[in-house]
């Protein structure tokens, strides 16, 4: 007889989808779930899944089970609980011309945070053996204080294939492109190491410590540059080569024939960015050494700065209306330096309220963002953490209802069912 034709095997299920070890991390971590009859219900798959899941975590030190729970009609739940262990990722939040750094707690916290100034236009020849001394020193004082560091969560300001760990034709800095950032920290480090654009992270610490019950919402940085992440049902969002959110580079009408860094003219960065904001303000005869001087000039009340951020505001506010009413988010949120100027977060709410349809702004929330100059560290610090959670395939209980934002890893074995 001839052999049986074989049937085909089912696809792996990603990191970020119902059943993924990540998944019900996050689910613990932001409360919505409590324990394994829990995770059962909210993600819809077998309890045997859930139990394999939720041992691995058990195993690795990201989970805990303490005490009983109330009882739904059977046995008392066991609770499920992030650990406080002293367990930490590294998080360095980059700027063109800065570097942040802290120690993120498995519960979602920031401890030993520092700013340091550094210029990454000056290449990783130059920068890269100075981030590395800071990063030792502060991986040494979380191990002289009793914490295990797990990892390290970086947001680099530019484009990043995140597969890789390489940073991707960034603007006005030469000597980054192709550049292995992940592997060369790791190398010096001897740590896992995830790299993400900055926006990317920040939308990430924005919703995990501040809005973890939105599934839907749009992060923009207003710095220097512009940029944007998004989180789409709950996980973020990267798209298929890791361009997600990049509104920096979309043509705006009152850009006109201004060429931008990035080779093309009109872009929005051109009239919108920290950097563009402080050469008309420049022009009109101000002095300012960077944004952070814009900013004190419109706390002060200066008109010409304060109706140069208002027309910022604007212009931001014209792309951001076609990203809601494309994606219909539940929040807005501006982050960077540029959220500080409460003219440009009336400029861009009052564009969004003008020209979106009004069933994507009734509920919508539009707002500067809660965590501030943290919330890149936050992101990147959860991500690498993140990173570290052994994946697996999982059966599934109903079709999947989002894009994964991290690769899955590895395989679990099912366990006792869940109480």
């Amino acid at each position: 007889m001839p052999p049986a034709p074989q049937q085909p095997s089912a696809p792996a299920v990603p990191a970020g989808l119902p059943g993924t070890a990540a998944r019900v991390l996050d689910l613990v971590a932001s409360g919505v779930v409590s324990s394994r009859a829990d995770l059962v219900r909210e993600l819809g798959l077998a309890a045997s899944t859930v139990s394999a899941r939720v041992q691995e975590l058990v195993d690795q030190g990201l989970l805990t089970e303490v005490g009983e729970g109330t009882s739904r009609g059977g046995r008392r739940p066991r609770l499920l609980r992030i650990p406080d262990d002293g367990a930490v990722a590294l998080a360095a939040d980059l700027g063109s011309h800065h570097v942040r750094l802290a120690a993120v707690g498995l519960t979602g916290s920031a401890a030993d945070v520092e700013e340091h100034a550094l210029d990454l236009a000056a290449g990783p020849a130059a920068t890269l053996g100075v981030l590395v001394e800071r990063l030792r020193a502060l991986a040494e004082r979380q191990r002289a204080a009793g914490r295990t560091v797990r990892g390290l969560g970086v947001g680099f300001p530019g484009p990043v294939d995140t597969e890789a760990g390489r940073v991707v034709a960034p603007s006005r800095m030469p000597g980054w492109h192709l550049f292995d950032l992940r592997d060369r920290l790791a190398d010096a480090l001897g740590l896992p190491v995830l790299v993400d654009n900055d926006a990317n992270v920040m939308a990430l610490g924005e919703h995990r410590t501040v809005l973890p019950h939105l599934r839907h919402l749009v992060l923009v940085k207003a710095g220097r540059g512009i940029g944007s992440g998004v989180i789409s049902h709950g996980t973020l969002y990267r798209g298929a080569g890791g361009a997600a959110g990049d509104i920096s580079h979309v043509r705006v009408e009152a850009a006109a024939e201004r060429p931008c860094s990035c080779g093309n003219i009109g872009c929005l960065e051109t009239v919108a960015s920290g950097a563009s904001l402080v050469a008309a303000v420049r022009e009109r005869g101000l002095r300012v050494d960077g944004a952070a001087d814009v900013l004190r000039l419109v706390r002060d009340g200066e008109p010409q700065a304060t109706t140069l951020v208002r027309q910022a505001g604007r212009h931001i506010g014209t792309v951001l209306s076609v990203v809601v009413n494309f994606f219909n988010p539940q929040a807005v949120v501006l982050g960077g330096a540029l959220a500080a100027a409460e003219p440009l977060v009336a400029a861009v709410r009052g564009m969004l309220y003008e020209r979106c349809l009004p069933m994507t702004t009734s509920d919508l929330v539009i707002t500067a963002s809660t965590t501030g100059p943290d919330a890149g560290l936050l992101g990147a610090g959860h991500a690498a953490l993140r990173e570290l959670v052994h994946e697996a395939p999982a059966e599934t209980g109903r079709a999947p209802a989002a894009p994964a934002a991290e690769p899955g890893r590895g395989a679990g074995t099912p366990m006792a069912e869940p109480r």
